[in-house]
């Protein structure tokens, strides 16, 4: 019985947005603070976490290569356990953020009117995971007994946030090192998706400013393939997105250093212009956004999460595998799809290298001599992945 209301509910919800009602918000309004998210999305709480260490916390080492490589929404269901995944670069990004936010203002944060339920609806789901998933960190406080928690406490940054007098997107870029995109159906452009709300701190070549208020076909035009590949199923797919499945993908690239936000007409992009004589394999990172894709159940809107994950490249080395597949894609990919991700500049170093350790690999038996390059059976990891990870954080 509940999955049928779940149902139905995400399906209202969505449909009361497109329609603009006020009922809508009346009725978020209902649910007050800190409203039992799992049960109205579906959606487990995470487990708790306590061997999690945020001193040697490591991301889990994505890998999401693909072959044949095209464009396709190429996804995965969400493990609740991995919504919002912490490291230990958490203090050095927050502080980051912060600065980008100071420098740059709505470039970096801003909200249309409209968005506020869901810009609180989406706080509160955060931070519920949060406290749920490291409580050595983070906990909830009502300072008014029978009430709400209305105070939230990082212990990490040794900070306290009184949640009524601050911006819920304000409270994410000082406690979260992820970006949140929040579309919302507009009733004047026949419930499209359109971008109304947002802190984005990981942008390469685009700021969420440019963004604003614009539709998923406007916002993904620069994507290769996107009018003639993706935007039919990407509609449809909005439009059928409940509550209850979430989903996650990645996004990749090669990067010279270490490059978190460089809005259009930054340095970054000269070292994209020639082939560095000088450089090194150890000055290169994949750069990976593992992105999740969901609806939240009260306002109906549908929230994209990312954050830019960095990995030496001479991490590859003994990933078995990754060599031959990377090496692959960037030298056989559609070329429009390779000229978007831009790693020429890179190329005249780390294409030789990769090869070398594909050789490696197949000297030292981490892979077969006459595989076929396909996508990795573990995809969007690698095998051992597991053994590697926790052994780099001491477990």
């Amino acid at each position: 019985m509940l999955d049928v209301w779940l149902l139905y509910y995400g399906f209202a919800a969505a449909v009361l947005m497109v329609l603009g009602s006020v009922i809508c918000q009346e009725e978020i309004k209902s649910f007050g603070d800190f409203p039992d998210y799992a049960m109205l999305s579906g959606v487990r709480l995470p487990n708790v976490y306590p061997e999690f260490n945020i001193e040697k916390a490591l991301p889990r080492p994505h890998r999401p290569f693909r072959w044949a490589y095209h464009q396709t929404m190429a996804f995965w269901k969400m493990e609740p356990d991995w919504w919002i995944e912490l490291e230990n670069t958490y203090i050095e990004r927050i502080h980051e953020r912060r600065e980008l936010f100071a420098l740059h203002g709505k470039a970096i944060l801003d909200s249309l009117p409209g968005s506020e339920a869901a810009c609180k609806e989406l706080m509160e789901m955060v931070l519920q995971f949060l406290v749920t998933r490291y409580p050595q960190y983070f906990c909830l406080v009502s300072t008014v007994s029978g009430k709400a928690p209305d105070l939230f406490i990082n212990k990490i940054l040794d900070k306290r946030f009184r949640l009524n007098e601050i911006d819920p997107l304000v409270v994410l870029l000082e406690n979260v090192p992820e970006d949140f995109a929040i579309t919302i159906p507009d009733p004047e452009s026949a419930g499209q998706y359109r971008l109304k709300a947002g802190v984005i701190c990981s942008a390469i070549g685009w700021t969420l400013g440019t963004k604003m208020g614009m539709t998923l076909a406007e916002i993904h035009s620069p994507v290769p393939d996107y009018k003639e590949k993706l935007k039919l199923s990407l509609d449809r797919f909005f439009t059928k997105l409940l509550p209850s499945a979430p989903i996650q993908r990645a996004s990749w690239g090669f990067e010279f250093g270490k490059p978190l936000f460089a809005p259009p007409g930054d340095n970054q992009e000269l070292h994209r212009l020639s082939q560095d004589p000088a450089l090194t394999v150890d000055e290169i990172y994949l750069r990976v956004d593992w992105q999740t894709l969901r609806r939240i159940p009260l306002s109906g809107a549908i929230v994209f999460n990312f954050k830019a994950v960095f990995t030496p490249a001479t991490e590859l080395r003994d990933e078995p595998g990754v060599p031959q597949i990377s090496s692959k894609v960037l030298r056989e990919g559609k070329k429009n799809l390779m000229d978007y991700k831009n790693a020429w500049h890179l190329e005249h170093v780390l294409l030789p290298m990769l090869d070398r350790w594909s050789e490696e690999q197949v000297k030292e038996g981490l892979v077969e001599k006459d595989w076929e390059v396909t996508t990795l059976e573990d995809s969007p990891w690698f095998k051992g992945w597991r053994e590697k990870w926790k052994r780099q954080q001491g477990f």
